[in-house]
């Protein structure tokens, strides 16, 4: 039977009509597909993923909590150093608790530390039917992973992003998420599609800027975790946490300040970014009522190594501040050079439970600037952890003297360093002051 040929309008029209079906299918099957992805990696993987909980032992409250991931047969679970800090500044006084996907609770131990990387380790008694398996470094940039974790106690979440390569000028690693990491995911594992651990949920910074802490961490701490161990107490965690941060520092501030490339202000000569992993800003502070004007130039490290609390370690940092005036005379000039350059301690964090306080050391300093006649005024500041021994912050401050109408206030700022460190870097930073006459 010969089909009736519909007119040429309609034909034309209904060929239009089955392009555009036949073109939104592919798309909504696409979006299904990429809603499908998120769920099914929920689906496999969630099991293996806990909650992590810290508990105050004598009232049994909850302090804090995070998140975690089975990496073994043997129960083992890894998750962030800080979500579990309290337990080895305060043994006593906190207990750690792993909870499932079913709600099975097991109390846990930490076996190993990497608190530069902020990893630890738990033993705990469960015996996962499944595990992570960790994935391989160098992804594409743009791979899709998905980040699992706790948030705000809300239950099991989880989150897809993309993965953008390590951090370019940071002084540990780090890879660059784009996604939504939150409080109470630190720990959980970011994963490919497959189920391979790519890194550790550690910080965000907000509208989708999240870190992770690679992998090769995570492997190079399970191997420390399942070495053997002699018989006997486990030793304490506390003290390992202060060599770990006397080999850091020892490695990272070696030779530092010894050829920093200069910066100019003026007649001055200073010191500035000493290594590729500082960042270095500037800017001027003027007003039309001051008889003076402020040139802020300011180097740091951004990362820190957290400790407890409010403490955190591993920071240096460099800020020279020009002072100029054309109206004031030598008295009242130097009256305000001695307000800028009076010492303290550059707003570090950490509370009397942690640190001591401030005790400075301040003199004159002859220099080889300005044709011999150079002299600086210097102060070395100086706190020691209460918790860690042979553990210091250092703050040293220099003005230059018997400038007319300029000079430079210099800071240096270190946090966890020895005391043969902070000697060391006061003497160069001190040295490295330099002025044309």
């Amino acid at each position: 039977m010969a089909h009736p040929r519909l007119p040429r309008g309609l034909a034309v029209l209904a060929c239009l009509t089955l392009a555009a079906a036949g073109g939104a299918r592919p798309a909504l099957a696409q979006q299904q597909e990429q809603a499908g992805g998120a769920s099914e990696v929920f689906r496999r993987f969630a099991g293996q993923v806990a909650k992590v909980e810290i508990s105050e032992t004598s009232s049994g409250a909850k302090s804090s909590l995070g998140s975690g991931f089975y990496a073994g047969a043997d129960g083992l679970l890894v998750t962030n150093y800080h979500v579990v800090s309290s337990l080895v500044t305060d043994p006593g006084r906190y207990r750690v608790d792993v909870i499932d996907e079913t709600g099975g609770t097991s109390a846990a131990r930490i076996v190993a530390i990497d608190v530069v990387h902020d990893l630890a380790v738990l033993s705990t008694s469960s015996r996962p039917a499944t595990w992570f398996s960790l994935g391989a470094p160098g992804l594409p940039q743009g791979t899709r992973l998905f980040a699992l974790g706790h948030p705000s106690d809300l239950g099991l979440t989880i989150v897809e992003g993309t993965y953008n390569g390590l951090l370019k000028h940071s002084l540990y690693d780090r890879i660059h998420f784009t996604g939504s990491i939150n409080s109470g995911m630190s720990g959980g594992p970011t994963i490919t599609p497959r189920g391979e651990v790519v890194g550790v949920n550690v910080s965000t910074a907000g509208n989708q800027l999240s870190f992770l802490v690679p992998v090769a961490r995570v492997t190079a701490l399970l191997e420390r975790a399942r070495a053997p161990r002699p018989s006997g107490p486990a030793p304490a965690l506390l003290p390992q946490v202060g060599r770990q941060i006397l080999a850091h520092q020892q490695s990272y501030l070696a030779g530092m300040l010894e050829r920093s490339p200069t910066v100019a202000l003026g007649r001055y000569v200073l010191p500035t970014r000493p290594a590729p992993f500082f960042k270095c800003w500037a800017d001027v502070t003027t007003d039309d009522e001051d008889p003076y004007t402020i040139v802020d130039h300011q180097c740091s490290t951004d990362d820190r190594i957290f400790i407890a609390g409010t403490q955190s370690s591993g920071v240096m940092s460099l800020r020279h501040r020009l002072v100029t005036t054309t109206e004031l005379n030598r008295i009242r000039f130097a009256s305000l050079l001695q307000f800028v350059f009076e010492p303290g301690d550059e707003a570090m964090g950490g509370d009397e439970r942690f640190v001591t306080s401030f005790r400075c050391a301040t003199r004159n300093v002859a220099s080889a600037a300005g044709g011999g006649a150079g002299r600086v005024r210097a102060a070395v500041c100086l706190r020691r952890y209460r918790k860690l021994d042979g553990l210091y912050d250092a703050v040293v401050k220099t003005v230059t003297l018997g400038g007319a109408g300029s000079g430079v206030v210099s800071t240096l700022s270190l946090s966890g360093v020895s005391f043969e460190t902070a000697q060391a870097l006061a003497g160069r930073f001190v040295g490295s002051v330099r002025w044309k006459p």
